[in-house]
């Protein structure tokens, strides 16, 4: 099954770095012309200039700056809304600072992102969006409850957004990454006694490249999946149908960053 997308004009916030700029890596090796929207900071015309696609320096906490970033494309076609932050805290310890820079990026951010993509899109009575949500939409994985609630608040625009674009042709569907190697989750990465715990509750006994989680959303972004809309894809190796430990030695060994069965 070969992806094509016949040089339609995409959009990917937050494309500079992590599964954002996966993304926009997979959607320009199956034929769209992308455009990076990131922050000055993520130089992202020069990102993008790397792998043939466009950059244009947008903030998705700031609707000017948004709008004037989708007059310079106007013919978006397939929107990724991926930009997001993490900042780790306990219930308590929780700013009330952090806490609205995290909804302001993660929530409000992707919904002005939505308002402004569809602007353009509802008019021609066509479209594909995708929102990166998380596994963290489901759970209540502890210290990161800013994080935490902005995720699970993505699927109530998720759900709404595809109720009400349907009828214009545009569909809306979500990615639900897990633990996936990108800049925001090196800390864990670099603490192998910790993974070997967290991957056990893992079915595929290992974290997730950004490339998986771009495949997936090139797939919802494409004719492929010109009959869903609604829909969360989990990209988690299995790991919100674990609630026991899946691996467990002598069974099983860990080693090399992945559990895997003793032969």
């Amino acid at each position: 099954m070969k992806i094509d997308f016949g040089g339609r004009r995409a959009v990917v916030t937050g494309g500079a770095n992590g599964i954002g700029l996966a993304i926009a890596k997979g959607l320009v090796n199956a034929n769209a012309r992308v455009t990076v929207f990131d922050l000055e900071q993520e130089t992202p015309m020069e990102i993008g200039k790397s792998f043939g696609a466009d950059g244009i320096v947008a903030d998705v906490t700031n609707r000017a700056s948004l709008e004037a970033a989708f007059a310079q494309v106007s013919d978006v076609e397939v929107l990724v809304a991926n930009a997001g932050t993490v900042i780790p805290a306990s219930l308590l310890d929780t700013s009330l600072e952090s806490w609205n820079r995290t909804i302001a990026i993660n929530l409000t951010g992707i919904f002005q992102t939505l308002q402004c993509a569809v602007h353009w899109m509802k008019p021609r009575r066509q479209g594909a969006i995708v929102l990166t949500a998380s596994t963290n939409s489901y759970d209540g994985e502890e210290n990161l409850i800013a994080y935490n609630a902005s995720k699970a608040g993505l699927l109530g625009i998720l759900h709404t957004a595809a109720n009400e674009l349907g009828p214009y042709g545009i569909r809306v569907n979500s990615i639900n990454p897990g633990l996936i190697r990108t800049r925001l989750t090196a800390q864990h990465f670099a603490q192998p006694e910790l993974l070997k715990t967290y991957f056990q509750g893992i079915p595929l006994g290992r974290g997730g490249h950004p490339e998986e989680v771009a495949a997936a959303a090139v797939f919802l972004a494409s004719d492929q999946a010109s009959y869903i809309t609604g829909a969360s894809l989990l990209v988690d190796g299995g790991q919100l149908t674990s609630k026991f430990a899946t691996w467990k030695e002598p069974d099983a060994k860990y080693e090399n960053g992945e559990w895997k069965l003793v032969d």
